[in-house]
């Protein structure tokens, strides 16, 4: 039974600009955010006016996603229903810095981190591979409660990350290709049995409703230009 999933990534925070993580820290939208959100919202009203059905909101239970999913809800009549499995990755004793800093506090968690290697885990955090699987966990029950449906899922860039991956065979060290933008639909098809066998990406990074233009999901700072 196939069922098609939009994800969608939160809008942005004051962390996200400066490249701080937030990890499982509940820090909410800034105003910039809040204004991705009601364009979300317009352009997801516009499309189900035109025909096109989305049958339940899903969210991860931290306010930035919840704040993003509210105006989508609002405009479609539709309930948001939480799943804290759909958390972005808890980055443990990383939270709160940004890489420059964590590369100070912790050189030598730092420099594993920098290996890619899955199975790395940050001090009091999760590793990339218990991540990965948490997240398609938190499916599951999701999919088994929309067969053949339409859904929204509110999440974050790492819950992305994890299903691009899934979707198109990728290992977990394999460096990121893909954008993983605030408020960007991404559109994957989800084939189910009695669990998820495959998934098929049908539309990625889409931000036609903010212009196409969006901030991307990254953990260092822009450089800035020398006066």
């Amino acid at each position: 039974m196939n069922t098609q999933i939009l994800f969608i990534r939160h809008g942005e925070t004051a962390w996200n600009r400066i490249k701080r993580i937030q990890g499982h820290i509940d820090i909410p939208l800034a105003e910039s955010g809040m204004a991705q959100a009601q364009q979300l919202g317009a352009r997801l009203a516009q499309e189900a006016q035109a025909g096109a059905r989305l049958d339940a909101i899903w969210s991860s239970d931290l306010v930035r996603a919840q704040q993003t999913a509210q105006p989508v809800a609002a405009a479609l009549g539709l309930p948001v229903q939480l799943a804290e499995g759909l958390r972005e990755r808890n980055y443990g004793a990383f939270q709160g810095h940004d890489s420059d800093e964590i590369s100070g506090r912790f050189p030598d968690e730092y420099a594993h981190w920098q290996t890619r290697d899955p199975g790395f885990t940050p001090p009091e955090g999760e590793s990339q591979r218990e991540f990965y699987h948490r997240v398609l966990h938190a499916l599951e029950p999701i999919l088994a409660m929309h067969p053949g449906g339409r859904i929204a899922c509110v999440a974050h860039g790492g819950v992305l990350d994890c299903v691009y991956r899934f979707a198109n065979g990728l290992a977990l060290d394999e460096p990121r290709a893909w954008p993983l933008l605030n408020t960007s639909v991404n559109v994957v098809d989800f084939e189910r049995d009695d669990y998820v066998t495959q998934a098929r990406v049908v539309a990625w990074g889409d931000v036609a409703h903010l212009g196409g233009v969006s901030a991307d999901d990254g953990f260092r700072r822009t450089p800035q230009p020398r006066s």
